[in-house]
């Protein structure tokens, strides 16, 4: 059984104990030129200056909140003036691209851990030293490390949890979860709570590439090798992991199909009240206390064989080509490290800052919905990377296609597993 590649976070809080196994941040066969970002002292006797930032991640619920952080910045630096575009996560990487590719990317802007390989080895990204990281989780530096040299600076983290309704749950008679649950566990409430009504759904998961290789690490597998130089999509342990995935679908039908969900996304569906259980990330809380008129909370992700849960992570970049290089290094490790930001993000249940303050996350657990709080933290132990490849989108493409085939019947698993990983060895160089 191949071993886990696990990422320990250092974000223990109050009684949590963490695991702290190092993780290898990227790499690359070699450093991509780029000229530093290495700011000086910014006061207010300083040269005003304007930078040009750019975000995804406020998109929808957040933009007050960023503009909150940035007003509590401009206080600190009155001669920095931080214009801020935040441009939805659908269009934004094909934004990104033109405007790099045209010479107008903005001084500083958001990358996400899956996209960050391909623009750091591009060499469109500027090293940032000369900065006081020392309130930002070493290991979450790390990931956005290339051969020493940091290309990006972590500005939150989210994690994912098991998240289910306490009323479908009573109603089927049943026990809520533990961190302790497997799959069988969740398969069989699932089975109940899918008896409760022809609308009544037990579960949803959706069936992708970045639920893949989560679910993948659970049995053991990934769908690269231990050094990342092959595909091994199709690997026994993956084969297992997405079987397991489409019978709930395909056979039980505790999961609905497409046609049944009928356009509903899942939390959509989970805040209706027709499905016991979901997978999503801890960004969902502020939605579902929101939308939810029944009570619910969550639990540690169930795994198979062992635990694995996705870890998400965005990172604040600066343009190589940028002009304002020193003021967009003092206005990113501001926004990644500062106490006000800290708080803002917590109170605004917006991912978690990416700080090694207990004291400053202590106020999370504080909060409900979901009473739970607790094992977000106990998941930690429990962190998968994605794969870090510069053609990531390209692989989940595929993955994706070949995995809704299978969801559909209209291939077996093993068949678009097979598909899945000839087209990634075709199209993709891992070299």
């Amino acid at each position: 059984m191949k071993k886990l590649r696990v990422f320990s976070f250092v974000a223990g809080i109050m009684a949590v104990a963490m695991a702290l196994t190092a993780c290898g941040g990227t790499t690359s066969s070699s450093a991509p030129p780029s000229s530093t970002a290495s700011p000086t002292s910014q006061t207010a006797e300083a040269e005003p200056v304007t930078i040009t930032y750019c975000n995804f991640s406020s998109s929808g619920e957040n933009e007050e909140t960023l503009q909150k952080m940035y007003e509590a910045f401009h206080e600190e630096y009155p001669n920095i003036t931080v214009e801020i575009e935040t441009i939805g996560f659908e269009d934004y990487f094909t934004q990104m691209q033109t405007r790099i590719a045209g010479g107008t990317a903005p001084d500083c802007y958001e990358l996400n851990i899956e996209n960050f390989s391909a623009y750091a080895n591009k060499g469109v990204l500027a090293e940032i030293t000369d900065v006081d990281l020392s309130r930002i989780d070493e290991i979450a530096l790390s990931a956005f490390n290339i051969n020493g040299k940091q290309y990006g600076l972590p500005e939150s983290f989210s994690n994912v949890v098991m998240i289910y309704n306490k009323e479908l749950f009573d109603q089927a008679g049943l026990d809520y979860p533990t961190n302790d649950w497997k799959h069988e566990d969740v398969q069989a409430a699932a089975e109940a709570i899918r008896a409760l009504g022809d609308e009544i759904y037990g579960i949803y998961q959706p069936v992708t590439c970045n639920e893949l290789y989560k679910v993948a690490a659970q049995y053991g597998g990934s769908l690269l090798n231990e050094d990342g130089t092959q595909f091994t999509i199709n690997s026994p342990e993956n084969v297992k992991a997405a079987q397991m995935m489409v019978d709930r679908v395909l056979v039980s039908n505790v999961q609905p199909n497409e046609a049944q969900l009928a356009g509903m996304g899942d939390w959509d569906l989970f805040m209706s009240g027709r499905v016991g259980m979901i997978y999503t990330g801890i960004w969902s809380f502020a939605t579902l206390a929101d939308g939810c008129d029944f009570e619910w909370d969550v639990v540690v992700e169930p795994g198979a064989d062992q635990k694995a849960t996705a870890f998400f992570s965005n990172a604040c970049v600066i343009n190589e080509k940028s002009e304002n290089k020193e003021a967009a290094a003092t206005w990113i490790t501001w926004l990644c490290s500062s106490d006000a930001v800290a708080q803002l993000r917590i109170n605004a249940g917006w991912e978690l800052p990416a700080i090694n303050d207990k004291a400053a996350l202590a106020s999370y657990l504080e909060q409900t919905p979901p009473a739970n709080r607790q094992a977000v933290f106990d998941s930690l132990e429990y962190l998968v990377l994605p794969p870090t490849i510069e053609d990531y989108s390209l692989m989940c493409d595929i993955v994706d296609q070949k995995l809704a085939a299978a969801t559909s019947g209209s291939m077996t698993v093993r068949e678009a597993l097979d598909e899945a990983q000839s087209e990634c060895e075709a199209q993709i160089s891992l070299s």
